[in-house]
């Protein structure tokens, strides 16, 4: 078994101007730079065997190449508490239709519909112990953060395992917009 999702992996330069975002929220447990990516579909545990089927519907996918935009900061609650911390991404027409595209290639080999609406984001930490006015002024104080466009080549297959500190993605197949 293996547990895998299909995301954008973010270039040095954002995960670079992200990491600056981080830091100063007691409780908060911050994505490490590394980690910081774009999920277009989570995937779950999958036998290998099916994974395999996975990587070839995915490298059967042709969008083209796009702008991604990220700005702003947000939260995610769950239950009446704050359990995320995130920053926002710019839907367009080319995020938007790899998308749907990814997604409609994985409901083809039989994993069922994603459940939840695309709201494209990246984590920047999970805040499930840090104090809400904490996040509140946090999101007050970067809601207009603006990083530049950058042109998006390619999607990924990622594997992770859960850690004790932070799970660690492992990218499988990379997979070229053209």
């Amino acid at each position: 078994m293996v547990r895998l999702f299909v995301a954008l992996a973010l270039p040095e330069s954002l995960r670079t101007q992200l990491s600056m975002l981080a830091g100063g929220i007691q409780g908060a447990r911050w994505v490490p730079p590394e980690n910081y990516h774009l999920t277009l579909r989570f995937i779950g545990e999958v036998e290998n065997w099916r994974a395999d089927e996975v990587d070839e519907a995915l490298s059967a996918i042709r969008c083209r190449p796009f702008e991604l935009c990220l700005r702003g900061v947000g939260t995610f609650e769950k239950g009446g508490k704050i359990g995320s911390l995130w920053v926002g991404v710019e839907k367009t027409e080319g995020l938007t239709h790899l998308q749907q595209k990814i997604e409609t290639a994985l409901q083809r080999v039989g994993l069922d519909a994603e459940r939840r609406r695309f709201a494209p984001h990246v984590t920047l930490a999970r805040t499930d112990k840090a104090p809400a006015e904490k996040l509140v002024n946090f999101v007050q104080s970067h809601n207009l953060f603006r990083a530049p466009p950058v042109m998006m080549e390619h999607f990924t297959l990622f594997s992770s395992r859960l850690g004790k500190e932070n799970p660690v993605y492992v990218p499988e197949v990379e997979y070229e917009l053209a």
